[in-house]
């Protein structure tokens, strides 16, 4: 399947702002199923320094400076993707969960590592008993790993609410699991404590979903959404998994991601620090339009 996918934030300043330094991460990732073909990042008004390099994770960092007075603030993404399907052995078929666990604590092979990082507390995402115990309904001993994953996403998405008054981005995620409430950050981060807290290797992936107008009704420009989901190692042989605990699936061809981390505070959007401005308004706009 391939994409154009059109990404616009604006920030609207009531005061003028002096200076700005912001990161963007807005890149596509090449990866197995995802290749990123073009890529184009459009800064109003044009900034006095801009820098791109790769962090910690392989994502895709543009860092800018705008060191003039100005109102308003819009970066506008472009992007062509070509995104292939995930090819997965039958559910009953993968391994053991608790054989990847065993493996990533012990991470003797060097392919293992990299996994055995996401094992651990971030500063979203703090493990705990109460994950656990959580997570153990569905992971029973020697149940094939993604098929305890798949009824794990189906039971945060029954158990949860999508409610996008709940929570906000500094909401902890024992809180929004306490709340049985959040938007797709709080489901995410909530599942990737679930599966830590067993010893699992679980990471964060923002990206890009498309969306399917209702039959009868043209499809929306600028509908479709920035989204948040999850990858769980599944051992050497199967590589990462890809769930999205909000729509209760496995990921396919619906879903681009632009970028991984540990939690949502690796991989922001845009973010970063002014002088001035006072009070300011948001509005993101995302198209994901297919091109076959």
């Amino acid at each position: 399947m391939q994409y154009k996918i059109t990404h616009t934030t604006t920030y609207q300043y009531a005061d003028p702002v002096s200076v700005c330094h912001s990161r963007v991460m807005m890149t596509p990732r090449n990866d197995s199923r995802t290749r990123c073909e073009s890529h184009r990042i459009k800064i109003q008004p044009t900034p006095q320094v801009v820098e791109r390099r790769e962090d910690y994770f392989g994502n895709l960092v543009h860092c800018f400076s705008i060191e003039e007075s100005h109102r308003q603030l819009k970066v506008t993404a472009t992007s062509r993707v070509t995104v292939e399907a995930l090819q997965l052995p039958p559910l009953p078929e993968t391994p053991p969960w608790e054989t990847i666990r065993d493996a990533v604590a012990n991470a003797a092979d060097a392919d293992w590592f990299p996994a055995s990082l996401t094992t651990f507390d971030s500063p979203r995402v703090l493990r705990d008993a109460t994950f656990a115990e959580y997570a153990a309904e569905s992971f029973s001993p020697a149940r094939p790993i993604v098929e305890a994953a798949a009824e794990l996403t189906e039971r945060i998405n029954h158990d949860f609410t999508y409610d996008t008054t709940a929570t906000t981005v500094a909401t902890p995620t024992d809180e929004a699991f306490q709340m049985r409430k959040g938007v797709c950050q709080d489901f995410a981060h909530v599942q990737i404590a679930c599966l830590r807290s067993l010893g699992l290797p679980a990471r964060y992936v923002s990206g890009y979903l498309r969306t399917i107008p209702p039959p009868g009704e043209p499809r929306k420009i600028g509908a479709d959404e920035s989204h948040a989901w999850l990858s769980i190692f599944c051992g050497s042989e199967i590589g990462w998994v890809d769930v999205d605990p909000t729509n209760n699936c496995i990921c396919t061809t619906d879903h681009v991601p632009s970028a991984w981390g540990r939690d949502y505070g690796d991989v922001t959007p845009l973010k970063g620090v002014f002088l001035g401005g006072g009070q300011h308004e948001l509005t993101v706009s995302v198209d994901v339009e297919p091109l076959e």
